[in-house]
């Protein structure tokens, strides 16, 4: 049965700047779907390349999370528009190992439901525990994140329980081959950056990233994890979660009520958006 939602809980109040901490690793899961893992590795729209532009593509990102959670529904079309126009250029050919399609909504939906994940895990080690009617609130109200491109209401598991179904079932589709974990492997030691961020940093957004994945990604990545390595993160989680509640709200949503900013900013404008 399905529990209804406790009013005290509003879909705002998980947007947590902070919680971007965990990105790479919701990218590493997405990615771990052959069909997306290819479809970004293979892209041929270079401003979307991380590697080649690294602020345009953490901007698009960021804006996207942003207007899916906080904008309105005329924002998230203008949005879906621009989204769509760049996804076109995104298929396999036939030198692609795998078969992709940006417009897939089977792939979209495990996108939508790997970034549903993200939030549930970023609000629980950032913000606090979540009762069970505020987990089947969020959980509803996080279709949004799918459903602001291609993926159909329906298509998003009826419940909770549903969804966890679905989640346990995608993961026999999960793999990598070296391509992708090379490419996700330069990704979370934060090659695209110049080395004087990359290297004093870049193991340590390596060491959260693996402690925000699943077991399932990290074997598919190769990275070990111990029970010294998971206390040594869960201390960091908590120092953080610390900072994050002593923070006044508009604190707490940057940067993403910038990244919203931004984008009716350059609506107004005329300016495109991806």
């Amino acid at each position: 049965m399905t529990v209804p939602p406790d009013p005290a809980l509003d879909l705002e109040d998980v947007v947590i700047g902070l919680g971007l901490i965990a990105g790479p690793a919701n990218v590493v899961m997405q990615l771990a779907r052959p069909g997306v893992g290819h479809g970004v590795v293979e892209s041929k729209v270079d401003s979307g390349n991380v590697f080649l532009h690294p602020v345009k593509r953490a901007r698009t990102t960021l804006t996207y999370l942003a207007v899916a959670t906080l904008g309105t529904p005329e924002e998230k079309e203008h949005f879906r528009r621009g989204v769509n126009r760049a996804h076109a250029q995104v298929h396999s050919d036939a030198s692609s190992p795998v078969e992709y399609n940006a417009f897939d909504t089977d792939l979209q939906l495990w996108v939508a439901a790997c970034l549903y994940k993200g939030v549930e895990d970023i609000y629980t080690a950032l913000g606090r525990g979540l009762t069970e009617a505020e987990t089947e609130f969020l959980y509803r109200e996080s279709a949004v994140l799918g459903t602001t491109l291609q993926v159909k209401s329906e298509m998003w598991p009826s419940d909770r329980a549903a969804f966890e179904k679905y989640w346990n079932a995608s993961l026999d589709k999960v793999s990598m081959d070296d391509v992708v974990r090379g490419y996700l492997h330069r990704l979370i030691t934060l090659k695209f950056m110049p080395q004087v961020v990359s290297v004093p940093f870049g193991p340590l957004n390596k060491f959260v990233t693996t402690g925000f994945l699943p077991q399932r990604f990290r074997d598919e990545m190769r990275l070990p994890w111990t029970g010294k390595h998971q206390r040594r993160f869960d201390r960091l989680m908590a120092l953080n979660a610390a900072f994050v509640r002593a923070l006044p709200p508009m604190l707490r949503k940057f940067p993403y009520n910038l990244a919203l900013w931004d984008l009716r900013r350059r609506v107004k404008n005329g300016k495109p958006l991806v």
